[in-house]
């Protein structure tokens, strides 16, 4: 299968968004901040049809999206850290209102584009196996950017999301580490929709992490785990596609909830 170009890009592309939603989940997880990840996506959903509908690329529009709503979500992430419950679950239902709306309003601006449904399937559930030279660039870029501002947030984050009352005590600047982790999320959550679409992207960018921190491995052991189970599940979608025809995201997710599944089992009273 690798003989074919296309299938060359695919694994690329797939290789890289592993690896950075690998990293990246760790610290969404870590942070409890799965569920405004997971409405990220459906902003980036609206995004980028909005682009398409105003002759842009669908990828551009979905992170410039992504990144505006991720700096609103950053500014109140500290108050979300140490919210009591009756404030994180009001929190809670307007990212949920604001989801759906998101996805509602990408559904009208397909409408009035009159895209047809292949379009719209490849933006909801991915189209690794379509991925071009000029996309392919285009994600090694994103992805790079994520990274650096990674490694640049890694330790400030880190201690941030353990204590972050004692973080604010030692000087560090819980807003500007929430702005700017949850840009790399929003950068982070366009380019996963690349390989699993707007609606599974938890799978790539939760599952694995999910896995990791169940079973309490230390950060370093966690990060590394949940990059290279990100990379095998991604890989392992694309080979298990191309001998039964069924979609890559689905071989995804289904292998994310069975590893989670299988680790429950092995950990089961590991936090």
């Amino acid at each position: 299968m690798l003989h074919y170009e296309f299938m060359q890009n695919a694994f690329l592309a797939s290789g890289v968004v592993a690896i950075l939603s690998g990293l990246v989940g760790w610290f969404l997880v870590l942070r409890g901040q799965s569920f405004a990840g997971h409405a990220l996506s459906h902003i980036g959903f609206a995004g980028a049809t909005g682009a398409v509908l105003i002759g842009l690329s669908p990828l551009m529009g979905m992170a410039l999206s992504a990144v505006i709503a991720g700096l609103v979500l950053g500014w109140e992430a500290e108050g979300d850290l140490r919210a009591n419950a009756a404030t994180a679950n009001h929190r809670d239902s307007v990212i949920g209102l604001v989801l759906a709306a998101s996805l509602g309003l990408g559904l009208l601006f397909l409408q009035w584009q009159h895209a047809p449904v292949s379009s719209t399937t490849a933006l909801l559930f991915g189209n690794v196996l379509g991925v071009d030279h000029a996309t392919l660039r285009l994600l090694f870029l994103l992805a790079g950017l994520c990274l650096a501002g990674l490694c640049f947030l890694a330790r400030p984050l880190l201690f941030a999301s353990l204590d972050p009352d004692l973080a604010a005590a030692k000087g560090v600047r819980l807003r500007f580490v929430a702005c700017g982790f949850m840009s790399v999320v929003a950068l982070a959550t366009a380019i996963c929709s690349e390989t699993t679409g707007i609606l599974l992207v938890f799978s790539l960018l939760v599952g694995p992490a999910a896995c990791m921190l169940r079973l309490g491995l230390a950060p370093w052991a966690g990060l590394t785990g949940s990059a290279l189970l990100a990379l095998a599940l991604s890989w392992g979608g694309l080979v298990l596609s191309w001998y039964t025809d069924a979609p890559v995201s689905f071989w995804i997710s289904l292998g994310a909830a069975l590893s989670y599944i299988a680790v429950r089992f092995l950990a089961p009273a590991t936090r």
